[in-house]
């Protein structure tokens, strides 16, 4: 099982991933991680900001990463933004069958609700070096991105418009469910 995790900055992509990490034992992979070891070791000129251009950069290297890791029977956890909407065109069924996707999005009230609280949970797994620049309009604004691409490509997103904890935790017995409908 791949378990392909993405949605708007500051949703919680790398705490699922971290707790499905210790829920299943899966290996995890962060996007972010490949990305700022291809940057720094020189391999791109490429910078942390260029967001549409790392997208197009990144994926196939990530899509067949995914690949060898399903023709292996390997289970992965893939976790990042740097996701195309239209991904699924990029896998047979045979391989879309062993994916699970996941979408994290808060809705406008959510934030307005819990923006400083968003702020201060924003170095929970990872510290975030740079984070000066977030404002609710620029989180509202992100989260709409996200929002409008997958919904437009016939994706679901897991909207985040109550209570967090609980939405992430539906998300992990979900995929319990799966892997043991699996078996």
């Amino acid at each position: 099982m791949i378990i392909l995790i993405t949605g708007a900055s500051h949703t919680g992509k790398t705490l699922l991933a971290q707790r499905m990490l210790e829920e299943y034992n899966y290996p995890y992979l962060s996007i972010d991680h490949l990305k700022m070891g291809l940057i720094r070791s020189g391999s791109t000129n490429l910078t942390p900001k260029d967001d549409e251009e790392l997208t197009d950069y990144l994926w196939p290297i990530v899509r067949e990463m995914i690949k060898t890791a399903i023709e292996n029977e390997q289970n992965l956890i893939v976790e990042g933004c740097y996701i195309p909407f239209n991904w699924r065109q990029d896998f047979s069924e045979r391989y879309l069958k062993s994916i699970r996707f996941v979408c994290l999005v808060m809705t406008d009230d959510f934030i307005d609700a819990h923006f400083d609280e968003i702020k201060n949970h924003n170095s929970d797994i990872e510290k975030r070096l740079y984070d000066n620049h977030l404002t609710s309009h620029s989180l509202k604004s992100d989260n709409h991105y996200y929002i409008d691409g997958f919904t437009q490509c016939g994706e679901s997103v897991t909207l985040i418009d109550s209570d967090y904890e609980e939405t992430i935790k539906a998300l992990i017995i979900n995929d319990v469910k799966l892997d043991s409908n699996e078996n």
